[in-house]
């Protein structure tokens, strides 16, 4: 079956489409990559969206976005598909992960019940009118309504992909938020332990960015970083988090790390380098710390496996190897995974297991009651 993916992520700087083609079933699927984009954001609409996901927006503008991301989701599969020569009729299912705007996983008291809730827009319908393939979207819920926190999700793939009976793995992916999947040798997916570490390039990208006046959206090859001085009071005071001492499941976005971390940043009145050095240090350092925390007492940690935007920035990698000297930190290139198309092709694999009526979470790693079918399927229009 050939899936596409669409995976926009908190750093709001594309969409990734992932052509994807899938044969069996379950943990014995077989997936090959075929084709890879990632389609820029129009910039209003990148304005927008992080406006909105700060929650500045108005709910008509909310609505619209909605239907303007779908719209834009549906044509980065149009033009993924152009650009490598295949025929968009060919594509059987879209899975979307849509762009996360709100995502609250740890309940709160709400109209007299404690609730957790999530929003990812980019409305399925759309992508389903314009590629005439059924959509699968909004994957988290699901799993929020059993108890779980909705991510993360990419565990059920992380073990298809890298479960070994010897080997101890951990799947980092290093997006805006940083992620990991820890799978002992020989587990099975109830062993498996997975959970947002804490920022991955979210804080960076924000400091470039308002540094640079928008010119920039992120360190690239870490140079600005590299430039820089680490501060070790700021250090040791971000890593004073009550977050990363909370024990899995558990999960975090731009309601943890966003603008408000970032106001507070920039009135250290530090020079922008050494303010950038010392987040990229964060980064590392709060991704070790979880390894050590958690990981650690579970299951002797051989590989850690890196995907993501971090992979790029030679800082975040150095300083992972530095500190988890008795662990080889390889690229997910390094087993065949397109370290930039990895989350997308994630999203083909879950909405291929939604559309065959199969649970693809694990309550292990999300900490729900149980299994969930996951998503929701927008059909195409049908054939005259």
């Amino acid at each position: 079956m050939l899936v596409a993916g669409l995976m926009s992520g908190t750093s709001v700087d594309g969409i990734d489409v992932a052509l994807t083609q899938i044969e069996g079933e379950g943990f014995e699927q077989r997936v090959k990559l075929l084709a890879f984009e990632t389609i820029p954001y129009p910039t209003d609409i990148r304005r927008q969206t992080l406006a909105a996901s700060n929650a500045a927006t108005h709910t008509a503008t909310l609505s619209q976005l909605n239907a303007a991301l779908g719209i834009l989701f549906g044509e980065a599969v149009l033009e993924t598909c152009r650009r490598h020569g295949v025929d968009v009729r060919e594509v059987e299912l879209v899975g979307s992960h849509g762009q996360t705007i709100y995502h609250q996983a740890t309940p709160t008291r709400f109209g007299g019940r404690l609730i957790a809730s999530t929003l990812q827009i980019g409305e399925p319908a759309y992508i389903a009118a314009l590629t005439g393939a059924p959509t699968v979207a909004d994957f988290r819920p699901a799993d929020m309504a059993l108890g779980g926190q909705g991510a993360p999700l990419v565990p059920y793939v992380d073990y298809l992909l890298y479960r070994s009976p010897h080997r101890g793995r951990a799947a980092l992916n290093i997006g805006g938020i940083a992620n990991l999947t820890a799978i002992p040798p020989g587990a099975k997916p109830e062993d498996v332990l997975a959970f947002d570490t804490g920022p991955g390039n979210m804080l960076i990208d924000q400091l470039v960015s308002q540094f640079s006046r928008g010119v920039q959206r992120y360190d690239s090859h870490g140079r600005m970083a590299a430039s820089g001085t680490v501060r070790p009071e700021l250090l040791q005071e971000l890593l004073a988090d009550q977050y990363l001492r909370r024990s899995p499941p558990k999960s975090c976005g731009r309601e943890q790390y966003g603008a408000e971390v970032v106001a507070a940043l920039l009135a250290e009145n530090l020079p922008a380098a050494d303010l950038v050095a010392t987040v990229t240090a964060f980064t590392a350092a709060s991704i070790a710390d979880s390894i050590d925390r958690f990981v650690s007492p579970r299951m002797h940690l051989d590989e850690l496996i890196v995907s993501g935007g971090g992979v790029k920035n030679p800082e975040i990698m150095r300083r992972l190897e530095s500190q988890l000297p008795d662990a080889k930190v390889l690229a997910s290139d390094d087993f065949g995974v397109h370290s930039d198309a990895k989350e997308a092709m994630a999203f083909a694999i879950l909405a291929h297991e939604t559309w065959h009526g199969r649970a693809a979470s694990l309550p292990s790693a999300t900490g729900a009651k149980g299994a969930a079918i996951l998503g929701k399927i927008a059909h195409p229009p049908p054939k005259s």
